[in-house]
C-alpha cells in the first residue's frame, strides 16, 4: 500500500489503477517503476488499516509448490551454519564441564594448560575454559586442567514417576496411567557460537531460535546494556525448540573476553546430549467412562510435569476435567517440537481406544460418536477413507491403529500399520491426513508432515535418556537410539485445504498422533497396552 502511495506520486498516476506485482508498480499501460526506485534507500513507516487482501479465488502465487530457494546449497555443502563462521584471529574455546548436575568446583589447577602455546585460561567461580589456536590445541589444554568438584546425591531414572507425580495416586479401575520419558532434540549440528569483542560492544554469531532472549542473557551475564550488543543469526543446522538459550553464546563471549580475540566454541555431540535441556518427561492419571451407547460420561485427565498444551480433551463430554500439575524435575527441560501435544494425545487418544474396546465399538466409530468438531471430524474421515480403514484385518502380527488431534491450528489424524514379531515393533505404513486453513506451499506442507512422521518415530519407540545420580548414562549416538533410514516406513499425506479459513502453521502439529496411532495398533495386534513412552526400549 505504501508503495503504491509513492508511485501515485512519482509517476504520476491515478492510484485506483495501478498494481503491485513481480518487484514494480505498473499502471496497466508500459509505465511501471521497480520498489527500489520509489524507495531509493530511505526508511519507510507507515500505519496501515484494513489493507485489502487478495481472495483466494485469484492467488498466483499462494497454493502452488515452489522450490526450496538454497535447497541446493544445503544438500552440496555450500550453505554456512553457525558453526562455519571464521573471524580474523581467531581461537577455539572449550569449556570444563562438571561432574554432575548441579556440581560447583571446589578447586582447579590451570597452570598445565597456562604454559601450553599460545593457550588462554578462564576462570570465574564455576566457570572455567580455554582458548587455542585449533581445535586439537584446545581439546589438550582442557585436558590438563585438574578439577575437584562438590556434588550431592540426586534422583535416578528409576525414581522419576513417584518423584514427578509426588504424592498423588492413580484413581479407580477405570483409571490408567502413561508416562513419557525425557528425550533429547538431537539437533544436526549442536549449539555453536563465536564471540568478538571490540570497543566494550559485544557481537555474537550463534545458532539460536530466540535471538533477542540470548541478547538478554548477554547482557546480565556480562553487565552492560543490550545495545552494545549485536547477536547474528546464521542459519542454524535444525533446532527442534531446543535452542531457545544461549549457553554456548555465553561461554564463547567469556573465553572471548579473557583472550582479547574472537573465539569460536562448538559443543561436542557429548555436551549437547548432556548440557542442552530436554522435552519434559511426565506422568499423565486419566479416569474416563462411557455410557452403553458408547458415548463419554466422564473424563477426569491429570498432567504431572510434561506441559498444558494439548490438555483439554476435543471429545463431547459433560464437565471434563484436565489438570496441568508443576512437578520438580530432576533434569533441566524445556521447549520442543510440539512440546507436551505429544504426550497428552499418546494418553487421551490410547485411553480412547480401552475405551472403544471395553464398549465393543470400532475405535473409528467411537471416535465420531464423540466428536463433534467438523474439522477434526474431517481429518478422521480423510485419513481412514486413505487408509483404508476396515478393509485390514488385524492378526497377532499386524495391525492397525488411529488416532486424531488438534494444537496451535493444526488438525490432524494419523493412521498406523505395523507389523509385532518376536517383540520386535516395525511401523509398515504411515497415512496423515493434515488441515491447517488454507495451503500456502502445498509440497513444503507435505515435507513438514513427512519429517515430522519420521521424528515422532524416535519418541514414540525407542528415544530415552536415561540418568542416575546427577549424570547422563547415554550421551553419546552409538547408545541414544534416533530412527534411522530402515525405520522410515511408507509415508502417505493427505492434504485438506481450507481456502475459507486463515492459514496456521504446520511444523509441529502433525507429529502429535503418531504416537497413539502406533500404541494403538501394537494394542490391536498383541493385546498388550503399553503405556509408556517409548513403547520399544533398544
Amino acid at each position: 500500500e505504501t508503495l503504491i502511495d509513492l508511485a501515485a506520486e512519482t509517476l504520476p498516476a491515478d492510484r485506483a489503477a495501478l498494481k503491485a506485482a513481480d518487484g514494480r508498480i505498473s499502471d496497466g499501460s508500459n509505465r511501471s517503476i521497480a520498489y527500489a526506485g520509489l524507495t531509493r534507500g530511505r526508511k519507510l513507516m507507515k500505519s496501515i488499516e484494513d489493507a485489502p487482501t487478495t481472495p483466494p479465488a485469484a492467488w498466483q502465487v499462494c497454493g502452488r509448490s515452489a522450490e526450496k530457494v538454497d535447497g541446493r546449497a544445503m544438500v552440496t555443502g555450500r550453505h554456512a551454519f553457525a558453526s562455519d563462521i571464521q573471524r580474523p584471529g581467531m581461537l577455539h574455546g572449550k569449556v570444563l564441564r562438571p561432574a554432575a548436575f548441579g556440581a560447583t568446583l571446589a578447586s582447579v589447577d590451570l597452570e598445565a594448560a597456562r604454559s601450553m602455546p599460545g593457550v588462554v585460561v578462564a576462570h570465574e567461580g564455576d566457570f572455567a575454559g580455554v582458548a587455542a589456536p585449533t581445535g586439537q590445541a584446545a581439546d589438550k589444554a582442557l585436558a590438563a586442567l585438574r578439577a575437584e568438584w562438590n556434588t550431592k546425591p540426586q534422583p535416578s531414572g528409576r525414581d522419576l514417576a513417584a518423584l514427578l507425580r509426588g504424592r498423588s495416586e492413580p484413581g479407580t479401575a477405570v483409571s490408567a496411567t502413561y508416562t513419557v520419558a525425557y528425550i533429547a532434540h538431537v539437533p544436526l549440528e549442536p549449539r555453536a557460537a563465536v564471540a568478538e569483542w571490540s570497543g566494550g560492544r559485544l557481537t555474537v554469531w550463534t545458532g539460536t531460535q530466540r535471538p533477542f532472549g540470548v541478547r538478554a542473557e548477554l547482557a546480565e551475564a556480562f553487565g552492560i546494556p543490550e545495545g552494545r550488543i549485536r547477536v547474528i543469526v546464521p542459519d542454524m543446522g535444525s533446532g527442534y525448540g531446543g535452542k531457545h538459550t544461549g549457553e554456548a553464546a555465553i561461554e564463547a563471549a567469556r573465553l572471548a573476553k579473557a583472550a582479547g580475540k574472537p573465539v569460536k566454541l562448538v559443543w561436542t555431540r557429548e555436551e549437547e546430549f548432556t548440557w542442552a535441556y530436554f522435552r519434559p518427561a511426565g506422568v499423565i492419571d486419566i479416569t474416563a467412562a462411557a455410557g452403553p451407547d458408547g458415548r463419554l460420561t466422564k473424563w477426569e485427565f491429570h498432567n504431572y510435569n510434561s506441559g498444558a498444551s494439548g490438555i483439554r480433551t476435543p471429545y463431547e463430554v459433560p464437565h471434563p476435567v484436565a489438570e496441568y500439575h508443576r512437578s520438580p524435575s530432576p533434569l533441566r527441560q524445556g521447549s520442543y517440537r510440539a512440546l507436551a501435544s505429544t504426550a497428552n494425545h499418546f494418553a487421551r487418544e490410547s485411553h480412547m481406544d480401552d475405551l472403544a474396546h471395553a464398549a465393543r465399538m470400532d475405535p473409528l466409530e467411537f471416535r465420531l460418536k464423540n466428536l463433534k468438531d467438523a474439522r477434526l471430524r474431517a481429518v478422521l474421515e480423510a485419513a481412514a477413507e486413505a487408509f483404508g480403514w476396515g478393509r485390514t484385518r488385524s492378526s497377532a502380527e499386524r495391525a492397525c491403529g488411529i488416532a486424531v488431534g488438534t494444537e496451535k491450528g493444526g488438525y490432524v489424524s494419523t493412521c498406523a500399520e505395523v507389523s509385532v514379531r518376536g517383540g520386535a515393533v516395525t511401523v509398515d505404513r504411515i497415512v496423515s491426513a493434515f488441515e491447517c486453513g488454507a495451503i500456502l506451499n502445498p509440497d513444503h506442507l507435505k515435507n513438514q508432515i513427512e519429517g515430522a512422521m519420521v521424528m515422532g518415530l524416535g519418541g514414540a519407540l525407542f528415544e530415552s535418556v536415561e540418568f542416575e545420580n546427577g549424570r547422563i548414562l547415554n550421551a553419546r549416538l552409538s547408545k541414544y537410539r534416533v530412527p534411522r533410514f530402515s525405520d522410515a516406513p511408507s509415508i502417505e499425506t493427505v492434504l485438506l485445504d481450507r481456502r475459507d479459513l486463515p492459514s496456521a502453521g504446520a511444523g509441529e502439529s502433525p507429529l502429535i498422533a503418531l504416537a497413539p496411532a502406533i500404541g494403538n495398533a501394537i494394542f490391536q495386534a498383541t493385546g498388550e497396552r503399553r503405556r509408556s513412552l517409548p513403547m520399544v526400549r533398544q
